[in-house]
């Protein structure tokens, strides 16, 4: 099995050097584990930055009609 760090986009050759950053689900399954090199594991955006931006309009919009 290939497993591709998130962050940089190469192959984690070592398995050792490999953590999972995070489990994304699947619409039909169970959903697959993302991987990353250790020194990269910080660098993984766990948020959608489109979720994030509608998140954000959605509270703004909240917090104005309170």
């Amino acid at each position: 099995m290939t497993r591709v760090c998130r962050a940089c986009d190469e192959e984690i050759t070592d398995p050792a050097d490999g953590v999972i950053v995070m489990h994304e689900t699947g619409n039909s399954g169970p959903g697959w584990d993302v991987w990353a090199h250790r020194e990269h594991a910080d660098d993984v955006e766990l948020i959608d930055p489109d979720l994030l931006r509608i998140m954000t309009m959605i509270w703004v919009a909240q917090a104005a009609v309170k």
